[in-house]
């Protein structure tokens, strides 16, 4: 996998990147489309009948199906947001206010990142709803027939990543999309790592929202994606009124247009969006098996390294076998001095609760460091985190 190395500009730099988790690095033709876009159009879509804002319209709705078949749904179903986040708190503001009244329960773990908790702990706090925590493994996983166990009559909406940031454990969405609809409920899954760690088809897997990001698939920051079913985006209102998502406006009263355009309000992310759709075309080039084929080997060949050669260090997701994350701390020494100094090293990890500070104080711990490896990493980087870290113990004090 190192030929594709010289695609990402950031890699020249002489930095070992490891958190990937939090932002993907971006390989030169994601730029470059974007660069274009600023070059040679520089408007608006929807807007007037100019023939650059045509073509710059169709070039954004190819992408919206681009995303629809890397999904497995319909056009009409892809909603562009800013992010994972914003896509969230989408679903939570707009169908939880629909559907949630204060008999209700909602379903969330606590190894959840705080977008996929915080939007629906805030939901209950408003309407007088039950925020219900269903238990997770030592994995972080959640188990079908632990979900099972906290379900009833009064659940209606159960929100689960896909993938964990902390642990990096995989939940299995289709056996869990059978329980929550078996009690008719809706089933949210936050997808910001899941994206790049499964082929999926949100159809198969019959979840009813699906949330992410472009930064975390070597896109642009500040663009992402909500999947709703297209039943439940037609009883949903929007929540951002402004230009373009309109249908006629007057004195008395205003409509508005389909989803996923109702939800699409003002000037958006234009080139962000065309540049995702370029990582899309870079992702299915190489292809997602492929790519995490390599990554899972990486990570054993780490784990197995740091398990052999660093005292004291303990791994808190070192049973998982298809993941992309190690997440450890070494006794003694906290997690931001690791990552300190890893970075005199000028390697780059991630320190502290990973916004998801609900499950730190489950595991214990104040902050963890997290390594999040990418196809783009080699097992000589491996080899110079760990020798780094092997040194920690003896010189920890003295630097800092």
């Amino acid at each position: 996998m190192n030929k594709y190395r010289k695609d990402f500009p950031m890699l020249d730099k002489d930095y070992i990147y490891f958190n990937n988790a939090s932002t993907s690095l971006t390989p030169t033709v994601v730029i470059d489309s974007m660069v274009d876009y600023y070059t040679n159009f520089g408007v608006n879509i929807n807007r007037g009948v100019d023939s650059l804002g045509y073509k710059v319209t169709e070039k954004y709705e190819l992408v919206r199906s681009k995303v629809a078949a890397f999904i497995g749904c319909a056009k009409g179903e892809v909603i562009f947001t800013r992010g994972t986040t914003d896509s969230l708190n989408l679903v939570a503001q707009s169908f939880g206010n629909l559907v949630i009244n204060d008999c209700d329960e909602i379903v969330v773990s606590v190894v959840e990142h705080h977008a996929n908790f915080i939007p629906w702990q805030e939901l209950c706090n408003k309407v007088g709803a039950s925020l219900v925590v269903v238990p997770v493994s030592d994995d972080g996983i959640v188990k079908p027939d632990d979900l099972l166990k906290v379900m009833n009559n009064k659940t209606r909406i159960v929100a689960l990543n896909h993938v964990s940031n902390v642990m990096g454990g995989i939940n299995n969405i289709r056996e869990l999309a059978k329980i929550v609809h078996q009690f008719n409920a809706y089933f949210v899954v936050d997808g910001a790592q899941g994206i790049v760690q499964e082929k999926i088809n949100v159809h198969d897997l019959d979840v009813d929202f699906y949330a992410f990001s472009g930064h975390k698939m070597y896109g642009p920051m500040g663009v992402g994606v909500l999947f709703g079913k297209q039943e439940l985006l037609k009883k949903m209102p929007p929540i951002v009124f402004g230009g373009e998502m309109i249908d006629t406006v007057s004195i008395e009263k205003t409509t508005y247009k389909e989803a996923p355009y109702k939800f699409e309000a003002g000037t958006m992310m234009i080139p962000e969006v065309l540049g995702l759709g370029v990582a899309i075309d870079y992702i299915n080039n190489i292809g997602i098996e492929k790519i995490n084929n390599y990554v899972t080997e990486l990570r054993s060949y780490l784990v197995s390294k740091l398990l052999e050669e660093i005292n004291d260090i303990e791994i808190y997701n070192k049973n998982i076998v298809d993941s992309n994350l190690v997440t450890f701390n070494i006794k003694n020494i906290h997690a931001h001095d690791v990552a300190s100094l890893l970075d005199k090293e000028k390697i780059i990890v991630r320190a502290g609760h990973h916004c998801a500070e609900p499950y730190m104080t489950a595991l214990n711990v104040v902050a963890t460091v997290r390594v999040s490896l990418a196809f783009y990493n080699t097992f000589e980087e491996c080899d110079k985190l760990v020798e780094v870290l092997k040194k920690a113990g003896d010189y920890i004090d003295v630097l800092f």
